[in-house]
């Protein structure tokens, strides 16, 4: 009877051991290309917190700041190895290997005039994510899959040492950029810098630059941007419509259940809407505070510098569309897309201005506008 008893028990020991460890937590090792300080940081932390929540606890995001494993702009390359199982960044830093990367970013000029939500109809309506992930894949040989992440846009302009009067002013400026936008500027006379982000404050301390452009609002005032440059110009063609991006293994993802990985889908959208709400009133608060607190001067690009940024965008686009297959297949499936939704929108949508004008008037200097206001 005791043998019975005991074999049963070693029997049921076998079944129940195996599923205990099908449950247990999938700990999943993501590193950004940020600062821990900066809200970019904060999408990550509420996007791993949403992913715990949704999974029941079955996979854990462990939350890694820039330079915790590798440094900053080798996250890449370090999810395909597996040295990370994943990654947060922004496209636009993978074009030295190949510039399409940049149009995964949401380039220059929209791009074609398109917003966050006509963009983010390309991705998910337009085959523009099918795209981007064969990208990864075929084009750069890497073992990951990625999803649009943080919505980090309008961006400024920039800061600047120095008062902007036109395009001729930007001859021999030493600018921090990135990417193709690092092109874009040089075409125009900056003389540019690549540096990740965390490096932009020393650098200006010590005259290795005398402008940058980082993202504006309250991303650029826990950077710390407000203690080193005086004038601060918004807005930018550069990035009106920047997302980031979140990166896994493909085999971390593919080790994932049917259920987990709907899961992980859901909480990509639940945290875009939930970050960007929250981040425009950060944004607010911060240009209140920049101008309040730090006398930063913050003015209107002048607008021959955004249309000269988007005719050299459009040069840059054109050289790369030559040489690059890939990028010409982007770049035309973008156009495609916004020459249907951006023309109906304009129909459609009001200009922000008109109602913002007859509420908040610009000439106002008051909080709010008088009861009074005439229409523009």
């Amino acid at each position: 009877m005791l043998k019975r008893i005991f074999a049963a028990a070693a029997f049921s020991s076998l079944i129940f051991i195996p599923a205990l460890h099908a449950q247990a937590p999938k700990s999943v090792k993501v590193q950004s290309t940020w600062p821990a300080s900066i809200t970019l940081q904060d999408h990550l932390r509420i996007l791993a917190d949403r992913i715990d929540k949704l999974t029941s606890g079955s996979v854990k995001i462990e939350v890694l700041a820039a330079g915790q494993i590798v440094p900053p702009f080798e996250v890449l390359d370090a999810t395909n190895k597996k040295v990370l199982d994943g990654f947060h960044a922004i496209a636009y830093y993978w074009v030295g290997k190949n510039p399409a990367a940049a149009l995964f970013a949401g380039p220059p000029g929209g791009p074609f005039g398109m917003d966050h939500m006509d963009y983010l109809g390309w991705l998910y309506v337009g085959g523009g994510l099918e795209m981007w992930r064969d990208f990864y894949q075929n084009d750069l040989k890497l073992n990951v899959t990625v999803w649009p992440a943080h919505p980090s846009s309008p961006q400024a302009l920039g800061w600047f040492k120095k008062p902007l009067k036109n395009v001729a002013d930007f001859k021999g400026m030493k600018c921090r950029q990135t990417g193709l936008n690092a092109e874009v500027y040089a075409k125009l006379g900056q003389s540019v810098v690549n540096m990740a982000g965390g490096e932009i404050v020393p650098a200006a301390q010590r005259g290795v630059i005398d402008c940058a452009e980082w993202v504006g609002g309250v991303e650029d005032l826990r950077l710390g941007l407000p203690g080193v440059f005086k004038y601060h110009y918004t807005p930018g063609m550069h990035e009106n419509n920047s997302i980031g991006e979140f990166g896994l293994n493909l085999d971390v993802w593919k080790g994932f259940t049917p259920q987990q990985q709907q899961a992980v889908n859901s909480a990509f959208n639940d945290t875009f809407i939930a970050w960007i709400t929250r981040w425009q009133k950060q944004n607010a608060d911060a240009i209140e505070e920049m101008i309040k607190k730090h006398g930063v001067q913050i003015r209107r690009t002048p607008p021959d510098i955004l249309i000269a940024s988007l005719k050299a965008w459009d040069e840059v686009a054109a050289e790369h569309s030559k040489k690059h297959p890939t990028f010409k297949k982007v770049y035309e499936s973008q156009r495609e897309y916004a020459a249907k939704v951006v023309p109906a929108k304009r129909y459609m949508f009001p200009p922000y201005s008109f109602a913002a004008n007859y509420y908040w008037p610009q000439e106002s200097t008051g909080p709010a506008a008088k009861k009074d206001a005439k229409k523009p």
